[in-house]
């Protein structure tokens, strides 16, 4: 029994919130009817309060046309000192952040087994050239029994077999002359190596162009690690001219040209412009981004700018004169059309025109079509419909201009 009155008073409860959403409904629609109709607010003898706005004036000005990027800087040369012989690292003597002058000095490697390769390659060459001597008085000897035999022979006193013989002996002779000749250009070109290789345990920082300086960027090894021929030591970046590189998508790649003026912002120096020039501009765009690469170079006189900087780049398309323009903030969507809402402080009326927009700059956007004058709202549009009162802020109470900052507005300067 308990049970099934507990079920009748949940619905009398159920009942009685249905009555009440009811009568809720009943009196919003019949608000609505009251307060909708006509354009400018009034209908069924009520009309709807004016909407407090911020107006600008529609202006007439020149306005750049600029492209912003993003980027990264990169040294505009880099280059890794490496040995060219295997050995052990006797002496570093540059670490990261010293300036390296070209043909400097970088670092060590243990030399003693060059040394000794050295000694046994001018031994080896002092047996050959006593060998070539050796055999240079034997090839004489042997030339003159030949031509002795030869004598001999003309007169039949020597025989046609030992007249082969002394010329065989002779021929062996010019041979062994040969190689000693050879073993000693072997051995000489051996000594040149084993010197070369003596010279690569000094190993210094050599470069063609640019600077004459360098910065040590990285170190990679330490004294006493043990190496192999093309082992990364330290790098040398040259900092005099830094290099930005950004990517640009299709629509910017066709209005940027070689010599362009750029200009470079870091987080590192707000305030601070570093002006630079476009220096190189891919011929292709990455398949997979649609972008192309390009190099902005800037000079470094003070090296304030470093490699890895993240950068912002603006870039200068064009100067538009007599640009129609109005803030940023006019603009407003209704029904998927963008658009203003242009104020007619005659009859303190808003009227929405939908707009075609070109360049922005500073705030500002360009209005090409249709053409402008006048004020538009800047503030407090988002309460608009077409055709609404509107008051500005000296003419109503501080009020509604409130309520409108409350729900988000937020005023911009025209």
């Amino acid at each position: 029994m308990k049970k099934i009155i507990g079920i009748l008073v949940i619905i009398c409860l159920i009942g009685l919130l249905g009555w009440q959403i009811y009568q809720r409904v009943q009196e919003y629609r019949a608000t609505n009817a009251g307060n909708g109709g006509a354009p400018g607010g009034q209908s069924g003898g009520r009309s709807r309060p004016a909407v407090t706005v911020e107006i600008a004036e529609v202006q007439q000005k020149t306005i750049q046309d600029i492209g912003q990027f993003t980027g990264s800087l990169l040294p505009t040369s880099q280059f890794i000192v490496t040995p060219k012989v295997s050995g052990r690292i006797e002496q570093l003597l540059v670490n990261i952040g010293d300036r390296v002058e070209r043909g400097q000095l970088i670092a060590k490697l243990d030399d003693e087994a060059f040394r000794q390769a050295v000694d046994k390659a001018k031994a080896e060459l002092e047996v050959a050239k006593a060998n070539l001597v050796e055999t240079q008085s034997a090839l004489e000897i042997t030339r003159r029994d030949f031509e002795r035999a030869k004598t001999l022979s003309q007169s039949n006193i020597l025989s046609q077999s030992n007249l082969d013989m002394a010329e065989a002996k002779y021929n062996a002779a010019v041979a062994s002359q040969k190689v000693a000749r050879a073993t000693v250009t072997n051995r000489q070109s051996g000594l040149d190596t084993a010197k070369l290789n003596l010279s690569y345990t000094e190993i210094t920082a050599d470069w063609n162009s640019g600077s004459d300086t360098r910065v040590v960027g990285e170190r990679f090894v330490d004294e006493g690690a043990i190496l192999k021929a093309n082992d990364s030591i330290v790098s040398l970046l040259d900092l005099s001219t830094i290099i930005s590189e950004i990517n640009v998508i299709e629509r910017d790649y066709f209005r940027i040209r070689q010599g362009q003026e750029a200009v470079i912002m870091t987080d590192a120096f707000p305030g601070t412009p570093f002006i630079g020039k476009v220096a190189r501009i891919a011929p292709l765009l990455q398949e997979q981004s649609r972008q192309a690469r390009v190099e902005i170079e800037i000079p470094n006189p003070e090296e304030l700018l470093k490699p890895g900087m993240f950068v912002r780049v603006r870039l200068q398309f064009e100067n538009i004169e007599n640009a129609t323009v109005v803030p940023m903030s006019a603009l407003v969507k209704r029904e998927e059309q963008q658009g203003v809402f242009v104020a007619d402080t005659n009859n303190m009326t808003a009227r929405f025109v939908p707009v075609t927009v070109g360049v922005t700059s500073n705030g500002l956007v360009q209005i090409l079509d249709p053409s402008l004058s006048g004020a538009v709202v800047t503030l407090g549009h988002h309460l608009l419909e077409d055709g609404a009162t509107i008051a500005l802020p000296e003419q109503a109470s501080g009020g509604p201009q409130a309520e409108q900052r409350r729900q988000g507005s937020q005023p911009t300067a025209p």
